[in-house]
């Protein structure tokens, strides 16, 4: 009988450390990947994964082992270090590999790990496309013999990615500014660091204020996860006391980013896609730009006031991923603060948004509460709220059939989403948890958004 892997999920590798994930299953994770990429084609030896790992402490061991595993399905070996999510997208591309592994469990638990990984041209490997052949792999633990071992290489990559990230601002633009980093103790620090040079280079007169800067993977100041209200003080408080434009907060791997206005008020990520959608169609007149299902309403207005084209995808990176390249879309954006760019290979990024942001303010001559306070009293949202539910198709039917006869127009895109109107709001039920999440918005009526969030809760948790 095989072992089950349970740390395969749909888009992703995670696992609590020892029974789910460990260094003999890393090693099996790297020989499936590899066999895998082996048998599309091409002469042994000719194919190269980079892999990176985030600060947690057992990714450099899990990195090696999975390393080990690529090398023996005779697949070459790209070790850029510690890096976070980004790098290895990055490396990916700009390298022309054949793909990219970044060990990492982001904002998990300490006692997880896990890893994301990209094929050529860094697409998205998720169940559709190729993570459920690994996971067949891995468990059947029977591959290939092969004579050929891939070589393994050790080189960074930052340079050249962080001359990538300065390509989208123009150090003319650039206002002084002060800035509150907030990189969690994880992987974001040395980014800061070799920017931070990059700026002084280019003449670029912004100042960091540097909170939880060293990479250390027990997380003296807990997980890294701005998501959660109990994560932010720290970053609000730094804002405030060094009188700083704005803060940034990033998970472990950083690739979200969140931001914190010159008052040390959290920014709901929902906001910051018209701010970024903004930006890029300043610069690129009638781009099209990918926006999710869960809060539409100021995106869309932004994009169209703006003389973009608005495109509305299913939630989740692959899909978005997938959907801008198939509109060619320059930028997409979601409320969960994933924000993707079509020169970054349609992938997501922790350090394009802020820089845009801050140019943004600078071309502006605003602050950031200035530029958001307008848009969050156009369209106010309480944000994402979740309730525990026994059967969450049950209570969905439930809705639809109290609310589906005064809707204007429902859609299905992901979960269900009902527009009156002068509000909306979208209900789906979590992948990995027996969760509904419930998002609302309301044109301009803040009272009725309370209203009818307490109305929508009273029927879902009763």
């Amino acid at each position: 009988m095989l072992e089950e892997l349970t740390c395969f999920k749909a888009y992703d590798i995670r696992g609590k450390l020892g029974e789910q994930l460990n260094d003999d299953i890393a090693y099996r994770i790297g020989r499936a990947f590899g066999q895998l990429l082996v048998s599309e084609g091409g002469e042994l030896g000719s194919k190269t994964v980079v892999v990176g790992g985030d600060v947690r402490l057992t990714s450099e061991s899990l990195k090696l082992k999975l390393a080990n595993g690529i090398m023996d399905s005779g697949v070459n070996v790209l070790d850029i270090g510690l890096t976070g999510t980004e790098e290895i997208y990055f490396a990916t591309k700009d390298l022309a590999l054949a793909g990219g592994v970044e060990v990492t469990a982001s904002h998990n638990p300490m006692n997880y790990n896990g890893m994301k990984l990209v094929r050529e041209d860094s697409k998205p490997i998720s169940g559709d496309t190729g993570l459920f052949e690994i996971k067949r792999l891995a468990e059947e633990n029977n591959f290939n013999q092969i004579t050929f071992k891939g070589t393994y290489q050790q080189q960074s990559h930052l340079a050249a990615y962080v001359n990538h990230l300065m390509s989208y601002i123009t150090p003319a633009n650039i206002r002084p500014l002060k800035i509150v980093a907030n990189s969690g103790n994880g992987a974001a620090g040395h980014v800061i660091d070799e920017l931070e040079v990059a700026f002084q280079v280019a003449g670029i007169p912004i100042v960091f204020i540097k909170v939880h800067h060293e990479a250390d993977g027990s997380f003296p100041n807990g997980i890294p996860n701005p998501l959660l209200p109990e994560c932010r003080a720290d970053t609000s408080k730094a804002v405030l006391e060094h009188c700083a434009d704005f803060g940034i907060a990033w998970d472990g791997d950083f690739d979200r980013c969140f931001l914190f206005d010159e008052m040390g008020e959290f920014i709901e990520g929902y906001y910051i896609v018209g701010l970024l959608a903004e930006a890029f169609l300043q610069k690129n007149v009638g781009a099209k730009i990918i926006h999710d299902p869960r809060l539409t309403w100021n995106s869309i207005d932004v994009i169209e006031k703006n003389g973009g084209s608005p495109i509305m995808s299913k939630t989740g990176h692959a899909f978005i991923k997938e959907r801008m390249r198939q509109e060619d879309a320059i930028y997409g954006g979601e409320m969960s603060a994933h924000h993707y760019f079509k020169d970054f290979a349609y992938c997501d990024s922790g350090m394009i948004p802020w820089l845009l942001v801050a140019e943004l303010l600078s071309v502006k001559s605003s602050s950031l509460s200035a530029l958001v306070k307008a848009r969050i009293a156009a369209f106010p949202s309480p944000g994402e709220i979740n309730s525990i539910v026994n059967d969450a198709d049950i209570v969905i039917e439930r809705l639809l059939q109290h609310y589906s006869s005064s809707a204007n127009s429902i859609d299905y895109t992901d979960g269900i989403s009902l527009e009156f109107d002068t509000w909306r709001f979208n209900l789906r039920k979590s992948n990995t948890e027996p969760l509904l999440r419930l998002n609302l918005e309301t044109r301009g009526d803040k009272e009725l958004m309370e209203l009818k969030t307490q109305e929508l809760l009273d029927m879902i948790r009763s």
